[in-house]
């Protein structure tokens, strides 16, 4: 195998990273005249011919595999590993078959005190307590004895997205940015842009033929559905990389069989007027000012920048929603546009849809805890089970119909006669309250979770 001499290297260092010997390298090296003035950038043969390195653990590369990845389940950094395998040529390939090397990590020494506990010592290291018996296998946790060394794994990273915040675009970008570092098998991509050029983003997680489809903030004003997508996201991932349950439900399972696309923020324009406000250099400032009726308050702003109602958009009997709501120039909320996917973050939604093969769509909304599931009597027969599942699951009301038309789920139902459901999260006026985001996280996480599932 061919190396070349980084800085620093040394004959001694090079012999000992590859488990062989100064003499092994300079038998096939006569080049070398003096062992010790080699030259960054020379190139000298590795006689390792297939010799694991010292303090290595030997590994068959698996599909799906990546370098970040395996490094996670080793808990060694993706340096290491690289450092480890100059034969790799190009680390963000890797062949099903190939055998890579593995450092082997450090772990910590602890001995047993009088008092200790497998759960105590978990608490105490902030490790969870499968981690570290795990990591002892040769150890009953249920007859620790004083004196006994047991080996410590490092804490699991810290969470990336935090939910109890006002949640809008940068936070999204930066979580979205972390987790796809972090967790190599999710997918992160855009289906299209916002007016004022905001990407929008879909995230995939899964490889299953099974397609499922949620999203959220179509409305400005309800953005608390996007952490509520986001810390999903993250717990989905933490679940499947940790080979673990989620809330009784195999994930595993789940990802092998299904195939799940998020757009945590459909409205990213809107999140942003109702987060942030919009300052005077804007372009657009005046113009979003008038339709405010000259509040600087946006609060009650559901629409996207141009004061158009993204749930509005889609044609599903377009025309009559435009007639019933009587509202004809743009506004905060409920104005429909000038006409069906007039606006460039409609189009990027339909257009998304129309290139996949959904089973099933979810469109988070807020507020009211309930779930409508029905649009003029075109949904399947099977719309009507998984919605009293959802239900049970989380305890929100089903509600079929209403006197709407031209939303995203609406539209959805009428061009593939599939499930779809707008899910209303939470009680009160928007924005709701962040105080209530824990429990609406646990009302929903089971739905998202069955929707999978079903």
């Amino acid at each position: 195998m061919l190396y070349t001499i980084q800085q620093g290297d040394t004959l001694y260092k090079i012999a000992n990273q590859y488990g062989i010997t100064v003499d092994d390298i300079l038998t096939v090296n006569p080049q070398i005249i003096n062992p010790n003035a080699l030259q960054v950038g020379q190139r000298i043969i590795i006689p390792v011919q297939g010799t694991q390195p010292r303090d290595t653990v030997r590994y068959v590369v698996r599909a799906g595999d990546t370098l970040y990845r395996i490094a996670r389940r080793y808990n060694v950094s993706l340096e290491s590993i690289i450092a480890h395998n100059p034969q790799i040529a190009d680390p963000s390939r890797l062949v099903v078959g190939q055998v890579i090397y593995i450092p082997k990590r450090v772990l910590r020494e602890y001995e047993i005190q009088p008092g200790d506990t497998m759960y105590l010592i978990a608490r105490r290291f902030n490790v969870p307590l499968d981690k570290i018996i795990a990591a002892n296998p040769q150890i009953d946790p249920q007859r620790l004895q004083v004196g006994q060394i047991i080996y410590i794994p490092d804490a699991p990273p810290t969470r990336i997205v935090d939910p109890l915040q006002e949640y809008g675009y940068d936070e999204m970008v930066k979580d979205l940015e972390q987790i796809q570092e972090r967790y190599g098998f999710i997918q992160i991509s855009t289906i299209g842009q916002s007016i004022e050029g905001r990407n929008l983003y879909v995230v995939r997680i899964g490889t299953g033929p099974k397609e499922v489809h949620f999203n959220g903030s179509f409305h400005a004003n309800e953005w608390i559905t996007t952490p509520l997508l986001m810390n999903f996201i993250e717990d989905y991932a933490i679940a499947y990389d940790a080979n673990q349950p989620l809330r009784g439900y195999n994930v595993q399972e789940l990802f092998n069989e299904t195939s799940l696309y998020v757009v945590p923020m459909v409205n990213p324009d809107g999140v942003e007027l109702v987060l942030e406000g919009i300052d005077p250099t804007n372009p657009r400032y005046d113009e979003v000012v008038a339709i405010n009726r000259s509040s600087l308050n946006f609060d009650s702003w559901k629409a996207n920048i141009r004061g158009v109602d993204l749930n509005n958009q889609f044609p599903a009997f377009w025309e009559e929603e435009y007639r019933r709501k009587g509202i004809t120039q743009p506004a905060p909320l409920n104005y429909p546009g000038p006409r069906p996917l007039s606006e460039p973050e409609s189009q990027a939604m339909a257009e998304f849809t129309r290139n996949r093969n959904f089973r099933m769509v979810l469109a988070y909304h807020s507020q009211g805890e309930v779930i409508f599931w029905g649009y003029r009597d075109m949904e399947p027969p099977e719309a009507e089970g998984i919605v009293r599942r959802f239900q049970e699951v989380s305890g929100y009301q089903p509600i079929r119909t209403v006197v709407s038309d031209a939303g995203y789920k609406d539209w959805f139902i009428q061009e593939w006669r599939r499930p779809g459901f707008t899910v209303e999260v939470g009680r009160g006026i928007n924005p709701l309250p962040i105080s209530q985001y824990p429990r609406i996280y646990e009302d929903n996480v089971r739905i998202l979770l069955e929707a999978l599932r079903l």
